[in-house]
């Protein structure tokens, strides 16, 4: 008789097979949504997940501009950054985010804090395809449509 062995199996980055999702954001909630793609990004929802490799999907997010904030985090959320020199803090609001020229940031930096930092997480980030409009030069790669309003229905920001 042959004993069963629990070996857990890590993958090579050579046997890495990368999905395409497309994502359309509007109306959607930040935080549970970036949670989404971060886990995508990842490979968290593949049975072959490897911690150290990039195993994760390619993940295209349409409309990233439209995404919507529970509460009064709109307005009372706030992003910090420093200029590098003396008493050089910034910050902004969600608000003044997306009404400004790049409004998918807002989608970029959620899901950044959530993948790893260093070379792993940079690699990860390459995978995730931002438009702020519903065209995307990405057809030819033939990604399958993730409705993740439909997952939950917290996911959808209602008003």
């Amino acid at each position: 008789m042959k004993a069963l062995t629990k070996a857990t199996r890590s993958i090579k980055p050579a046997e890495v097979e990368k999905k395409w999702h497309v994502i359309d954001a509007e109306g959607l909630v930040v935080g549970r949504l970036a949670s989404i793609i971060a886990n995508l990004l990842r490979g968290k929802h593949k049975p072959s997940y490897t911690p150290h490799v990039d195993c994760g999907d390619h993940v295209i997010v349409i409309n990233a501009g439209k995404v919507r904030f529970t509460g009064k985090k709109m307005s009372d959320k706030k992003y910090y950054k420093h200029t590098g020199y003396i008493g050089g803090i910034k910050e902004t609001t969600p608000e003044k985010i997306l009404e400004g020229a790049f409004p998918e940031r807002v989608l970029e930096k959620a899901v950044e804090r959530m993948v790893p930092r260093g070379p792993l997480g940079r690699d990860q980030m390459r995978a995730l395809h931002l438009f702020n409009g519903t065209e995307h030069p990405y057809n030819g790669q033939d990604p399958q449509v993730l409705d993740v309003a439909s997952m939950n229905r917290k996911n959808k920001a209602v008003s």
